[in-house]
């Protein structure tokens, strides 16, 4: 018997047939034996309607009072699947986050857990009960609701999974696992049997969509072997156990083993990003702190930076990007500090996109940047900006250019599925 972590995301649980189609999935993992939890996302759009509302409301929301509308989806969905599991004569319960609770920090719309307490959870579950838990939402030091940010969910099942000590964390998805890059787009992308924690981490952080950054981060952090399954299965189908997913586990698990591994693993492309351009910034100690101060402070994550060579007059163009859901604010914020930062004008561009190739083999072979840049140059496509780590080259391109770039460096790196 294991104990094990189940999370929905929003497609899997669009609908009343889909939710009665998840329930019999979690039916057949408890008769397996197994003490299980499920973690549940909000139907597939409503986040997005609920989020429009906000907009609608106010541009430059409170973000408290945010939260409050959009951990309504998850409260909805994690609902339903309780009484989905009680009509298939399952014992059930919802779970929300503040009634664990899920304590986290009190950065609103994109809050961190800081502790879950698991006592009553684990006593619920010994005695056969399905916890299902919201996810995406907790409760911050003043008895507030705090959301976790888009995607959420994900991290919200791999902190359960830590905290009841879990033997795996399922993420059931709209895939059947992870694969070299995004299929809609390469007919030809292949299905990954395992991936390690860096380099899901960097694939989560440019753009792929299986699972989120901070679920990764705190999956290598805690130690939580993570599995990426379809819930989109024949009710027939074996359990989760014996379904060929995607496991992300440690580089010391994959020791030994006869696993071939390839320079790159994977491609993944990131359009929700906007470049921001600050002209004739002053060249002094300083200046670009006043910049990225504030948006630190207002936890807007940057990404790409580029500051251009001083011209003669002590003046420099800085350059950065950041997600487009924070480009207004950004804007605001930037031009509230204009005088004190010292730039002459600020160009936003929204149809920008990313483009990174990930994979361990970079440690030790040379040349893939190389390959990557005159992939694209051979296509036409201009590279505007380029950042680096140990296993990953990102590019940011134009937003039309996305989808070619991506199946021209899929083909260029090999991966292409015979």
């Amino acid at each position: 018997m294991a104990r094990i972590v189940m999370k929905f995301g929003g497609t899997s649980m669009a609908g009343t047939e889909r939710i009665r189609r998840v329930a019999g999935i979690v039916k057949r993992q408890q008769e397996a034996g197994h003490e299980v939890a499920v973690v549940v996302s909000a139907m597939a759009g409503e986040t997005d309607r609920l989020v429009t509302f906000c907009r609608e409301a106010n541009a430059l929301y409170d973000r408290a009072e945010y939260d409050v509308v959009v951990a309504a989806g998850e409260q909805v969905t994690s609902g339903l699947l309780a009484l989905h599991l009680q009509a298939l004569g399952c014992k059930a319960r919802s779970w929300l986050g503040w009634q664990l609770p899920v304590k986290t920090d009190d950065a609103h719309a994109a809050a961190r857990i800081e502790d879950i307490t698991s006592d009553a959870l684990l006593a619920s579950m010994a005695a056969g009960e399905i916890a299902v838990i919201p996810g995406f939402q907790g409760l911050d030091p003043d008895g507030r609701v705090t959301t976790l940010g888009r995607g959420g969910s994900d991290t919200s099942a791999v902190a359960v999974a830590a905290a009841i000590q879990a033997d795996r964390c399922d993420i059931y998805t709209d895939v059947d696992g992870v694969y070299t890059t995004d299929p809609r787009i390469v007919a030809k992308a292949r299905k990954l049997k395992y991936v390690t924690y860096e380099e899901m981490l960097e694939l989560a952080s440019v753009g792929s969509k299986v699972l989120q950054t901070r679920s990764v981060s705190l999956a290598m952090k805690e130690g939580v072997r993570v599995q990426v399954l379809s819930s989109f299965i024949d009710e027939s189908a074996p359990p989760a156990d014996s379904i060929p997913g995607t496991m992300i586990v440690s580089d010391e698990e994959l020791e030994g083993t006869d696993m071939e591994r390839q320079l790159i693993t994977g491609i993944a492309a990131d359009k929700n990003e906007a470049k921001v351009t600050l002209t004739r910034v002053a060249d002094r100690p300083g200046a670009v702190a006043a910049i990225f101060g504030p948006l630190a402070e207002a936890n807007i994550n940057v990404d790409m930076i580029i500051q251009n060579i001083a011209k003669d007059k002590g003046e420099t163009d800085v350059t950065f990007t950041c997600p487009q859901a924070d480009l207004a604010r950004t804007q605001a914020l930037l031009e509230e500090r204009k005088d004190t930062i010292g730039y002459y004008r600020m160009i936003a561009d929204s149809k920008v996109a990313k483009v990174s190739v990930v994979g361990v083999g970079m440690r030790s072979h040379a040349g893939v940047a190389s390959t990557m840049f005159k992939a694209l140059a051979d296509r036409g496509i201009n590279i505007q900006a380029i950042s680096t780590s140990e296993i990953k080259v990102s590019v940011l391109i134009d937003a039309d250019e996305v989808e070619l770039a991506v199946r021209v460096l899929h083909t260029a790196y090999g991966l292409d599925a015979a």
